[in-house]
This record gives C-alpha cells, sequence and structure tokens, in this order.
C-alpha cells in the first residue's frame, strides 16, 4: 500500500511538474489556406505586388511593412483600426509579429480579430514559426 501510495504521489508531482514547463499553444482564429509561408511573402515583395504588410508585434520591419506596435496592447489596436479605417475591404493584407515562436504569440490573435471584425477578406498571417530572425532574416529575405 506504501509502494502504491509514493507510486501515485510520484506520477502526480511528475504531472504537476510537466504542466508548469510545458507552454500553452493558442487557438488559431485563422484558417490554414490564410497562413502565408514567408518565401511566399518575399516573392510578393520582390514583385512589387499591391499588398499592406503590418509588422504587429515589437520587431524588425520586413521591407515595405508599416509597424503598429504590439497589438497585445489596446492603444496599438486602436491605433490599427484607424490605419485600416480606409482600406478596401478586399485588400490583401498581411501581418506577421515574430518575436516568439507563432503558437505562443500574444500579438498576432489579436490583430487577426480586428481585422476579421472589420470584415476585411483577404487576410494573410505570415508564418514565421520560430521567430521573425529564424525564418525571414536568417534565409535572406527583404528585410529594412
Amino acid at each position: 500500500m506504501k509502494l502504491l501510495f509514493t507510486v501515485l504521489l510520484f506520477i502526480g508531482a511528475a504531472t504537476v511538474s510537466h504542466a508548469q514547463v510545458t507552454p500553452t499553444l493558442q487557438m488559431n482564429p485563422w484558417k490554414q489556406e490564410q497562413v502565408m509561408q514567408p518565401q511566399t511573402l518575399a516573392g510578393l515583395i520582390d514583385a512589387h505586388k499591391q499588398l499592406k504588410i503590418y509588422n504587429i508585434g515589437v520587431v524588425q520591419n520586413i521591407k515595405g511593412a508599416s509597424n503598429v506596435g504590439a497589438a497585445s496592447d489596446s492603444a496599438n489596436l486602436v491605433k490599427f483600426k484607424a490605419v485600416l479605417k480606409h482600406l478596401p475591404k478586399n485588400q490583401q493584407i498581411v501581418i506577421y509579429c515574430g518575436c516568439c515562436p507563432m503558437g505562443k504569440c500574444p500579438n498576432i490573435r489579436p490583430a487577426f480579430e480586428v481585422l476579421s471584425d472589420m470584415k476585411f477578406s483577404n487576410i494573410n498571417v505570415l508564418d514565421l514559426h520560430t521567430n521573425l530572425k529564424t525564418d525571414w532574416i536568417d534565409k535572406g529575405y527583404p528585410i529594412e
């Protein structure tokens, strides 16, 4: 009986310990077809396509991006809405952060939800799976 109690206590402690260090991934409000790969955006930039790119984090600007600031800050979301107000609803928009792994990013989801709430129909989220440096800068894609 003591052995069983000890084993159960160990398993419980290990589970609690594991839960404390395992990062919590967030649910994505976008569809998979709205995720844009870095090489695709780099090609669109090189081809001078008419799209709007918004840096909604605290990282370096990709070439042609407008820096809105961290979308986790409500004041920056207000600023973002003001910038978007005069755009056509079918404007192609790419948002990115790249401060941390995309699954844990505090900025990308609030910005995407603003765009969705404002009824934009051509929204893309740049797939910076690890961060801007690893997935964009280190690959030689255009930066300002």
